[in-house]
Order: C-alpha cells, then sequence, then structure tokens
C-alpha cells in the first residue's frame, strides 16, 4: 500500500516536525536544514539532495541570493531565491563547522562526507518524525507540498505563482499536489460571502 503524502497544513504541526528534526536525531541541524530549504525552494528531494555548497554559498561563506540548478526529473533550469533560507543555511554551515563536516554537498551523509545523503536516508528521518509524532502523511515530498501549501494559502490563492514554482503544467496538477480535497474546498467555500 502506497503512503499518501500532503503539505502540513497546521502551523502547530508544522512547528512540531521541525522541533523533532532538529532535536530528535544526531544530525538534526541538517535535516531540519534540508526540510527548510525544500520547503522554502519547493524543490524535489531528489533535487535538494543534489545541491552542492557552491550552489548555495559564496567563496566568502556568505548565501547566495539565488542558485541555478537544473531538475533531475524534468531536465528545466532552476532558478532558486534562498533569500528566505539565509538565516537557516548560516546556522547549519556553523554546524557544519563544529562539527568537522568537509564536503563539495550541501547535505553530505555524516558516515561518508563524500557523498550526499540519500533520498532513502531522508524518507526514514521523516517516516521516524511521523511515528514519534504519531502523523501518518509524512513522507520526502512533504517539504515540497508544504512549501506549496504556504505559498498558496499566503499569495490569496495565487494557482499560477504555485504552478510556475512547482514546474507544473496544470491547474487540476498542482491543486491535487496541493492536496486540496472535498474538505479544504468545503472550509474555502464557507467563508464566501454568496449574497
Amino acid at each position: 500500500m502506497q503512503q499518501i503524502v500532503l503539505p502540513i497544513k497546521d502551523s502547530n504541526v508544522l512547528t512540531e516536525v521541525q522541533d523533532t528534526l532538529l532535536h530528535n536525531f544526531r544530525a538534526g541541524r541538517r535535516n531540519y536544514t534540508i526540510f527548510q530549504v525544500g520547503k522554502a525552494t519547493l524543490l524535489r528531494v531528489s533535487d535538494v539532495m543534489r545541491l552542492r555548497w557552491s550552489d548555495v554559498f559564496n567563496e566568502n561563506g556568505t548565501v547566495r541570493q539565488n542558485a541555478l540548478i537544473h531538475d533531475k526529473k524534468t531536465g528545466k533550469a532552476n532558478l532558486l531565491y534562498l533569500k528566505p533560507v539565509q538565516a537557516d543555511l548560516l546556522s547549519y554551515q556553523t554546524w557544519l563547522q563544529a562539527n568537522h563536516l568537509v564536503s563539495d554537498w550541501l547535505f553530505p551523509s555524516i558516515q561518508n562526507p563524500d557523498r550526499h545523503i540519500t533520498e532513502k536516508q531522508f524518507y526514514k528521518i521523516m517516516s521516524k518524525v511521523g511515528d514519534l509524532l504519531e502523523i501518518n502523511y509524512l513522507g520526502t515530498h512533504t517539504m515540497r507540498k508544504t512549501g506549496a501549501y504556504r505559498v498558496y494559502t499566503q499569495t490569496n490563492y495565487n494557482i499560477g505563482l504555485v504552478m510556475h514554482l512547482l514546474n507544473h503544467s496544470s491547474e487540476a496538477m498542482t491543486l491535487a499536489y496541493l492536496g486540496l480535497d472535498q474538505a479544504s474546498t468545503e472550509t474555502m467555500l464557507d467563508k464566501i460571502d454568496f449574497g
């Protein structure tokens, strides 16, 4: 049976997930930063894991404003805006230095810093967070879906912007990705004054 991965819509649940990622693992700062970067850039997990140090940081250690990558799945160029996660990336850089982790990869494996953390490893981390918090809809795409949902709701439901950020070709695909089920639709419709 395939697990259904949904966005985290409740800000309190989001805070619990972030705190668990940060404080319940040996590499908590890395795991938390992966989640934050994935949420803010709306990248697929495969693209987050493939980020290199030089994609995100300037030679002097400052965070770039933008990173240009090519999506693994689509091959399309993708210009990432990193300002929303600048503080998280700087804290992460300090953690890496304190733990003497040097790698070309932004998110190296702790056991083998010459390799990046795998999607499978991050799935296990998200699964453990779900178990600890008794949440059954967490997975590797939770960060991308959560970021998309937050952009959608905080930009007054700008579906065009979310479609662009996700590189989707249809509104229907984006709405399904956002997990806008009948209950969510009804909640939004309850706020409409039909006169």
